[in-house]
């Protein structure tokens, strides 16, 4: 029965999501900060307004944590960050530029040789280590390379994030949205990358195909490359031991989360220790270097961030081939500033004769002190410091909050008006089924609040309207989802993904602006052309089945 109460619900949970998809700040008075509503703070203010408006309670709250229909919110967050703090720190060590240099050194002077090698490159290494530790080092190696290079930044950075999102379908791992699917729809870790490698093949080549047709310009990717260096993989590869010691940790993490998956037990407790046990060892091994004095000191230039003091480059759709420069300043080296010296002293002196100025130095004092046990303490334990703020912990509200406001949909019972909603559009039939829930799937990565609310949602619908589905209809609906979820990334939002807030916020820091315009304009031939590939694939593999 839909109630007032449930209007309320989905008006708010609507009006939460464009704030997500839209982020704004609310000016505050006397020189406070401004309040920030987006993702992290959106979905949260919209719990606070249900359940001060009664429209949910503390059990639906409790439910949005703890999970309900097999899948547990917990599990798939320290999953997630288990293999996530890995993965970043394997790649602290250098290995994935290094295997970027190395492919660079394959691809020689040739344009399109090269870009193919890249493109397959980054897609292996998304298969193994998850879209969003590619997307850290793969950005900023790539801006650096065009910059040097000179070429044509949207091209190959468009290639990466389109490869990167694309491969992280085949792991149950590489993506939040493929655990939640796992628990959701009770699929076998091993089967779930049976299912999708198939798909997954398609959308890859299609992907590049469209990426080849709508880059074939000599603007875009060049044939001959002006600047052909042979690049030393291995001096960028800092720390040969922790490589090693790494990518045999992470990958037998892999293998024993297959292994158990089949033995029912939750891949949360394989992925927890490994990641403990690799922390530890972080820390052991380099305080050993630090008392031997072996921690390399790495001083960043303009050239190594990717950009130039001040810059401030947009890539326009409508004249992609050349990049505007603002406020473009020569090429210098920002000597390194010591920034705990920087506090001048009288700030750290408490002065009696005023309280205010006393409470202001006493501040100072404290961030002072801060700064200077953070300067200390990443210097003698540089890979868990640099790994840490690399995690991204603005995924534990928001998921957490997208469980809850999904739990309370279905608290208000449009969970099983949408179920019903299924049944009218498909009549139960599997192949009606895969094309409603993929493309739904890629629509609400856009307008649902990323991918990871969309596919919490549709997991939903599905298990309400089970009752009246086949066992083989279900399954089918949750590969569609699964390859719906991952491709839709690669879409018309930055906020369809985690990975896409990721991805622009680094170009950001790099001096690079990509409109809105830009990044959907160059998405959306691929995601066509994948959601046709893909979803054809699945309707495929359930037909030969089934």
């Amino acid at each position: 029965m839909i109630t007032g109460y449930s209007v309320a619900t989905l008006v708010v949970f609507i009006i939460s999501i464009g704030f997500v998809i839209y982020p704004v700040s609310i000016p505050t008075p006397r020189r406070i900060p401004r309040i920030p509503i987006n993702l992290t703070t959106a979905p949260i203010l919209a719990i606070g307004i249900l359940w001060a408006a009664q429209c949910l309670d503390p059990g639906v709250i409790r439910s949005g944590i703890v999970g309900t229909d097999g899948v547990k919110p917990y599990n798939i967050l320290i999953l997630f960050f288990s293999l996530a703090y890995m993965a970043i720190t394997l790649d602290i060590t250098g290995i994935l530029q290094a295997a970027a240099f190395w492919v660079s050194n394959k691809g020689g002077s040739n344009g399109w040789k090269l870009y193919t090698y890249f493109y397959i490159m980054l897609t292996l290494l998304s298969i193994l280590l998850g879209n969003d530790p590619v997307i850290l080092s793969g950005t900023a190696f790539l801006v650096y390379y065009t910059k040097v290079a000179e070429l044509n930044h949207i091209s190959w950075l468009m290639s990466e994030f389109a490869a990167a999102n694309t491969a992280s379908m085949v792991l149950f791992v590489g993506n939040p949205t493929n655990v939640v699917i796992c628990e959701g729809f009770s699929v076998n870790n091993a089967a779930f990358t049976a299912y999708t490698i198939l798909p997954f093949v398609a959308c890859s080549v299609f992907c590049f195909f469209a990426l080849g047709g709508q880059y074939h310009d000599p603007k875009y990717v060049p044939r001959k490359l002006n600047h052909a260096t042979n690049l030393n993989a291995r001096s960028v590869l800092l720390d040969p031991v922790s490589a090693w010691v790494g990518s045999f940790m992470l990958g037998s993490t892999l293998v024993l989360c297959l292994v158990v998956s089949f033995f029912g037990i939750d891949v949360w407790m394989i992925s927890l220790p490994f990641a403990v046990a690799k922390f530890i060892y972080d820390i052991a091994w380099d305080h050993y270097r630090f008392i031997r004095h072996q921690i390399p000191i790495v001083q960043k230039g303009p050239e190594e961030n990717g950009g130039q003091p001040g810059e401030d480059i947009t890539l326009d759709p409508m004249d992609p081939g050349e990049t505007k420069s603002r406020h473009r300043q020569p090429n210098i080296i920002l000597p390194t500033t010591d920034k705990v010296n920087s506090f001048p002293e009288s700030d750290r002196t408490f002065n009696s004769k005023s309280p205010l100025l006393s409470y202001k130095a006493l501040i100072a004092d404290w961030r002072y002190k801060l700064i200077a046990t953070h300067k200390k303490l990443h210097a003698h334990f540089p890979t868990f410091f640099t790994a840490l703020p690399r995690l991204p912990f603005a995924l534990v509200p928001f998921a957490f909050s997208q469980f809850i406001l999904i739990e309370a949909l279905s608290h208000q019972g449009w969970i099983d008006v949408f179920g019903t909603w299924l049944l009218r559009a498909t009549h139960g039939d599997m192949y009606r089924t895969i094309w409603l829930i993929g493309v739904l799937g890629v629509i609400l990565c856009n307008i649902s609040g990323t991918n990871i609310g969309a596919t919490i949602l549709l997991t939903k619908v599905v298990r309400a309207a089970a009752p009246l589905l086949s066992d083989q209809t279900i399954r089918a609906a949750a590969i569609a989802l699964a390859v719906a979820s991952n491709i839709g990334a690669v879409s018309f939002t930055f906020s369809a993904s985690l990975a896409g807030l990721l991805w622009r916020g680094i170009l950001k820091q790099k001096g690079i602006i990509v409109p809105q315009s830009t990044f959907a304009y160059w998405n959306a031939l691929p995601l066509v052309v994948m959601t046709v590939a893909g979803l054809s694939v699945v309707c495929a593999e359930m037909a030969v089945l089934y």
